[in-house]
C-alpha cells in the first residue's frame, strides 16, 4: 500500500509547524563542518523529527534516507528520502526560497514527491498521475515550458562558486549561451522550472536527500532530471533538470564533452 497525496500533506504539515515559526526569527544555528561552513538549524532536526514520526507510524517497513536524522532501512523496497530544510543558507537569511523536500522511492526508482515552501504557501506534488501545485495561484497541473534552444533559455543554479576546474568551464559555457541566468534558488527553482517559469537548472555536489522529492515534481510536469552524464539521478551528484528535451540535448552536448 502506498501513500497518497493527502499523507504527503500531513508531513509537509508537519514540517511546516517547525519550520515556519522558526524562519525571521533570529534563530540559532549550528555549523555541521570544522573547516568552511555547512549550516543546520533546530528548525532541520525539528521538522525531518515530525516527518519521520509519522512515517514510521503509518509506514512502518519502509526506510528512510533523512539528511539529519540518519538512515534505515534503506535495502527495503520503499524508502522515503527526507530533506526538511533544503536551502538552510537561504532559511537563515531569510529568503523564502528554501523548502521541505520529501520523497518516495520504490527500489531504488523515485516515485512520488514534494516540493513545500511554507512561506509562500505553495505544494509542488506528483505521483503517477503527474503534478500539481496548489497554492495562493489556487491548483492547477504542473507542466514545464517548451523553450526551444537555449539561446531562448532561462537557467539557475545555486551558486557558480561551487563547479571548479572543467565543471566551471563548462557550465559558464552553457551560461555564456542562455537568453538569462539567475542564482540563489534552492530547490525553488526546480519548482520554477515543472511550473513553466524556467527553463534548466544545472549543478553538482548534490547528495540524495537534495534531488528524491525534486525528481518525481519534474518528470511528472514533463521535464527531464539527470547526472551530467545522462544517468538517473537518485543518487545526486552533477545533476541537469531542464523543461524540454531541445535545451536538455544542447546543454548536454557541452556537459558531455
Amino acid at each position: 500500500m502506498l501513500p497518497d497525496r493527502s499523507f504527503f500533506n500531513r508531513l509537509a504539515e508537519a514540517a511546516r509547524a517547525e519550520t515556519l515559526p522558526r524562519f525571521r526569527s533570529g534563530l540559532d544555528v549550528t555549523n555541521k563542518l570544522s573547516s568552511g561552513f555547512d549550516p543546520v538549524t533546530e528548525g532541520d532536526r525539528a521538522a525531518e523529527f515530525a516527518i519521520r514520526a509519522l512515517i514510521e507510524e503509518n509506514f512502518p517497513d519502509h526506510g528512510i534516507l533523512g539528511e539529519e536524522h540518519g538512515n534505515v532501512g534503506l535495502d527495503r523496497d520503499h524508502v522515503w528520502v527526507i530533506d526538511p530544510i533544503d536551502g538552510t543558507r537561504a532559511f537563515i537569511a531569510g529568503v523564502p526560497v528554501w523548502g521541505t523536500l520529501i520523497g518516495l522511492q520504490k527500489k531504488g526508482r523515485a516515485i512520488m514527491g514534494m516540493i513545500e515552501q511554507p512561506f509562500t504557501g505553495e505544494r509542488y506534488f506528483a505521483d503517477e498521475n503527474g503534478s500539481i501545485y496548489s497554492g495562493p495561484e489556487g491548483e492547477r497541473r504542473l507542466v514545464t515550458r517548451q523553450c526551444d534552444t537555449l539561446s531562448n533559455a532561462i537557467l539557475f543554479t545555486t551558486s557558480p562558486h561551487l563547479f571548479a576546474g572543467a565543471e566551471m568551464e563548462k557550465y559558464r559555457e552553457i551560461e555564456s549561451q542562455v537568453r538569462l541566468f539567475r542564482y540563489g534558488c534552492d530547490c525553488y527553482a526546480y519548482a520554477l522550472l515543472a511550473a513553466g517559469h524556467i527553463d534548466l537548472v544545472i549543478e553538482n555536489g548534490l547528495k540524495p536527500y537534495d534531488v528524491g522529492g525534486i525528481i518525481p515534481v519534474i518528470e511528472g510536469a514533463g521535464g527531464i532530471i539527470t547526472t551530467w552524464d545522462g544517468g538517473r539521478p537518485e543518487n545526486g551528484g552533477s545533476i541537469i533538470a531542464a523543461g524540454s528535451r531541445a535545451v536538455y540535448e544542447q546543454a548536454m552536448a557541452v556537459l558531455q564533452r
